[in-house]
C-alpha cells in the first residue's frame, strides 16, 4: 500500500513539475522544475527496482547537465522573451492541438487490451549494471564521448557569446 501511495505522489509531482517546465516563462524556474521532475522520476525508478538508473539520473542529469544549463542561463542573462499577441495566439493553438494528440494517445493506451502488450517483466539481469557498463564503454563509447565534447563546445560558445567586449580607449589615452 505504501508503494502505491509513493508512486501516486511522485508520479503526480513529476507530471506537475513537468508541466511547469514547459509552461513557465522564466527559464531559471523551468530548469529548477526540471530538477524536481528528474528527482521524481528517479524515485519512480527506485520503485521499479532499478536503483542504479535512479542514481545515474540524479547524478548525471540533475547534478551535472542541469547545473550546466543554469550556468549558461545565468551567464547569458536570458530574460523572458516578449512575444507579440499574434505569435502567442498561434502558440496556444499549437499547444492545444499537441495536448489533444497526447490525450488521444493516452486514451488509446488505456483502452488497449492488456494481453496484446508485449512488456517484459523486470528481472535482475534486465536491470543489472554490468551489461549496461559493457554496452556504454564498448558499443556506445564514441557517441558518449561525442556528447561530452558537444557539451564542452556549448559551454565555450556560451562563454564567448556572453563575454562583454573590452572598453575601447578614448582618444588620446593609451
Amino acid at each position: 500500500m505504501i508503494e502505491l501511495i509513493t508512486f501516486i505522489f511522485f508520479a503526480a509531482l513529476a507530471l506537475g513539475s513537468g508541466i511547469v517546465v514547459v509552461a513557465h516563462k522564466n527559464p531559471v524556474y523551468s530548469v529548477m522544475s526540471l530538477v524536481l521532475t528528474l528527482f521524481s522520476t528517479a524515485v519512480l525508478f527506485v520503485l521499479l527496482g532499478a536503483p542504479f538508473l535512479a542514481a545515474l539520473l540524479v547524478l548525471v542529469y540533475a547534478g551535472a547537465i542541469l547545473v550546466l544549463f543554469l550556468f549558461v542561463l545565468m551567464l547569458l542573462n536570458v530574460a523572458a522573451p516578449s512575444t507579440t499577441e499574434e505569435r502567442a495566439g498561434v502558440q496556444r493553438v499549437v499547444a492545444v492541438c499537441a495536448g489533444l494528440v497526447f490525450a488521444g494517445l493516452l486514451a488509446v493506451l488505456a483502452w488497449q487490451d492488456p494481453l496484446t502488450r508485449m512488456v517484459r517483466p523486470l528481472s535482475e539481469e534486465y536491470v543489472a549494471i554490468k551489461p549496461l557498463a559493457h554496452l556504454l564503454f564498448s558499443t556506445y563509447l564514441l557517441p558518449f564521448e561525442i556528447v561530452g565534447l558537444l557539451l564542452l563546445a556549448a559551454v565555450v560558445a556560451a562563454t564567448v557569446l556572453a563575454r562583454k567586449p573590452a572598453p575601447k580607449p578614448r582618444e588620446g589615452e593609451q
